[in-house]
């Protein structure tokens, strides 16, 4: 199956995603800011609350649809000697505050697992007495990279300690001969920009939306917008939204349930005024044009109404309490089928106002587990456990990449 999104909700039926490892358990409760994260992660539920999550991809995905672990197609790439010296090469050129370069040799002698978990876990007994910091966000592969229609984005990180995940991502477009259609059509920027995926929504094949946020800058966001434009992307909606920590990325606090319903978070976005902007191309030129609102904007290309679901419900403090755990942060698994964190109740009790029927894990697999699982007409909002997996600040969304979807 040829990797191509033209959908924020088509059926998913290929998806990159990282089942949090040993990684997490390396984060040092002093380092846990540095590192991105607001609390440490106990990794045996963590991995157990992916696992689960994972279940749900398995039962609604059709029956040809791949589920792919980053670092078994890192270990694929790993396995050709150019491409390890390629990573370490770039690795030595991205970080030269951490003095790679003393070590190189060591590096280049590293098989596959141990150039692996030396990536990933900042050491390995094969090199003594050097070590980098873990990486435990390697858990967000959203942030990596976007596929938008046959085209990939690449992202540059906006944190130091996420260098080395963009890297990894970097190495298996240019090495795994699954992704070699996107090799041909990637769209990089340059190391002084920055754009991570969490900012990229595609609404169809003509419409995309990026978040100017926190982690995404302005230059990034116009050289990634330019570059998607020339591919053939029509219009793109920029999104200025809030610069802190709490809405990090555009999914943080706006995310698409179906082809015209929305989760969002009401204080950044129904109450934003005058923050998006449209551009287009014309005669090879950029051409932007201030839109009122998000919805408005929305509506206006798409040529339908949009209905906004807030994320916490009505009551204000839910909506702040909810949005900081996630949960305007949904996953569309096809058109109406959606999964996000069983925390998020009034999230759920106000999806549920809009006609969604709801499950949690257990129950939607059970239901399902003999019989393919046919979407069409169904809306269905899904829960799972992730009170480990959402210290790290990311939801349903932030943990995955979709390959693939079917229109």
């Amino acid at each position: 199956m040829e990797p191509v999104v033209n959908s924020e909700v088509g059926r998913l039926t290929d998806v990159i995603v990282h089942t949090p490892g040993s990684e997490v358990s390396l984060v040092n409760p002093e380092l846990k800011d540095e590192l991105l994260f607001d609390d440490i992660v106990f990794e045996t539920d963590a991995r157990q609350e992916h696992i689960d999550m994972l279940e749900i991809f398995k039962t609604a995905m059709p029956k040809d649809g791949r589920i792919r672990e980053i670092t078994e197609m890192v270990l694929e790439c790993f396995q050709d000697e150019e491409a390890r010296s390629d990573f370490i090469s770039h690795l030595i050129q991205r970080l030269p505050e951490e003095n790679l370069h003393v070590i190189e040799n060591e590096l280049l002698k590293l098989g596959p697992k141990e150039l692996l978990q030396f990536s990933i876990e900042g050491t390995t007994p094969k090199i003594k007495g050097f070590s980098l910091t873990p990486t435990p966000n390697l858990l967000f592969t959203r942030d990596l990279a976007s596929v938008v229609g046959n085209s990939i984005l690449l992202s540059r990180a906006a944190k130091t300690p996420r260098i080395r995940e963009f890297l990894l991502m970097e190495l298996i477009v240019a090495y795994h001969p699954d992704l070699a259609k996107l090799k041909e059509n990637s769209i990089s920027i340059s190391f002084q920009e920055t754009i991570e995926g969490g900012d990229v929504l595609v609404y169809s094949e003509d419409l995309v939306l990026m978040g100017m946020s926190e982690r995404t800058s302005f230059s990034g966001l116009m050289t990634a917008a330019e570059g998607l434009l020339r591919k053939g992307v029509e219009n793109i909606l920029a999104v200025d939204i809030p610069k802190q920590r709490s809405s990090m990325h555009l999914d943080t606090i706006f995310t698409f349930a179906s082809e015209d319903e929305c989760v969002v978070f009401p204080p950044a976005i129904v109450e934003r005024r005058g923050n998006v902007v449209w551009l287009t191309l014309e005669e090879e030129k950029i051409v932007a044009k201030r839109l009122a609102s998000l919805k408005e904007a929305l509506e206006e290309l798409a040529e339908h109404s949009f209905t906004f679901i807030n994320c916490g419900g009505e009551h204000r403090t839910n909506q702040f309490r909810e949005q900081w755990t996630d949960g305007a942060n949904i996953f569309a698994l096809a058109p109406g089928i959606i999964v996000g964190y069983e925390r998020n109740t009034n999230t759920f009790q106000a999806l549920k106002e809009h006609g969604y029927a709801l499950m949690n894990q257990f129950e939607f697999v059970e239901s399902y587990k003999d019989e393919a699982f046919d979407p069409d007409g169904k809306k269905i909002a899904i829960n799972f456990m992730g009170h480990e997996l959402c210290r790290g600040r990311g939801g349903a969304r932030c943990m995955t990449l979709p390959l693939a979807r079917l229109n």
